[in-house]
């Protein structure tokens, strides 16, 4: 054995990925911090240790030019602010800002749109999926990471492990969903994944996506969405039928209150309530 591989990469990127994973970051936000970094030292020509403000304002701005979303702009500059300035100790971050988050209102589906998009599917993984990720208010990555062992058939409740934040959470399991995901899974072990790919291991993100858009084309909704417009549809769906927003706020994970509050935006049941001064 070369004794040398005994010791930590050299290498600034893969010293950096080896200390994101020691941070047990995901591999979703690994692969976008280092996307984002490799993307800007080709940018910008220079060695880590040799980048400056000036390098990292103009790096955001051709980022802004090509007119990518505030949330993809905040993830560069998340990206950059860890390695340079938590690595690496560089001060240069003060006065450069994160960019304004556009404040647009979530896509929702009604109930009877949901049903109608479920309704199209034939393939029993592919409805379970979709029905489960919608029923139980789960992200995509989430619903591709259930374990035959966090389901619980009898408190009709689901353990969500390594959440958003690396947190774990529990969340309802729809009746209805419970009865075919319980026969679903009766052959598998324990620690199996509940949604396996035709090959074995984890569904593809991208395979989950295209199930979803086949089936919003099928239906015939002329709206856009994704998979994750079925969790919006679920937190709006439990508001309206007055579900205290404390709960959905558990329910869904989110650290801070005010990220549920946006439902209160959508959520119709009040509102249909309120008449136009001109019908008065």
């Amino acid at each position: 054995m070369n004794g040398t591989n005994c010791y930590p990469s050299q290498d600034p990127i893969v010293k950096l990925k080896q200390e994101m994973k020691l941070r047990r970051f995901s591999p979703k936000t690994i692969k976008s911090y280092l996307h984002y970094i490799t993307d800007f030292l080709k940018y910008a020509r220079k060695s880590s240790r040799e980048v400056n403000a000036e390098n990292v304002r103009n790096y955001l701005e051709s980022l802004a030019g090509k007119n990518v979303s505030s949330s993809t702009l905040n993830s560069a500059y998340s990206a950059l602010l860890f390695y340079f300035g938590k690595i690496l100790q560089r001060k240069f971050f003060v006065n450069i800002p994160r960019a304004r988050k556009s404040k647009k209102l979530p896509e929702v589906f009604n109930i009877d749109e949901v049903k109608l998009i479920l309704g199209t599917i034939r393939n029993v993984k592919h409805k379970l999926f979709l029905g489960l990720m919608y029923s139980s208010g789960l992200r995509l990555s989430e619903t591709i990471n259930v374990k035959v062992g966090d389901l619980d058939f009898k408190k009709k409740l689901l353990v969500v492990r390594h959440g958003k934040g690396d947190k774990d959470r529990m969340t309802i399991l729809s009746d209805k969903v419970a009865g075919v995901l319980e026969r679903y899974v009766k052959n598998k072990q324990f620690n199996d994944l509940v949604f396996e790919s035709n090959r074995g291991g984890k569904v593809c993100e991208r395979s989950a996506q295209k199930v979803f858009e086949n089936a919003l084309k099928v239906s015939g909704i002329k709206r856009h969405g994704t998979c994750h417009t079925l969790r919006h549809s679920f937190a709006t769906h439990l508001l309206e039928n007055g579900t205290d927003i404390r709960y959905i706020q558990e329910l869904l994970g989110h650290a801070k209150l005010q990220t549920t509050q946006i439902y209160t935006h959508v959520a119709n049941s009040n509102l249909k309530n309120i008449k136009s001064p001109l019908d008065l």
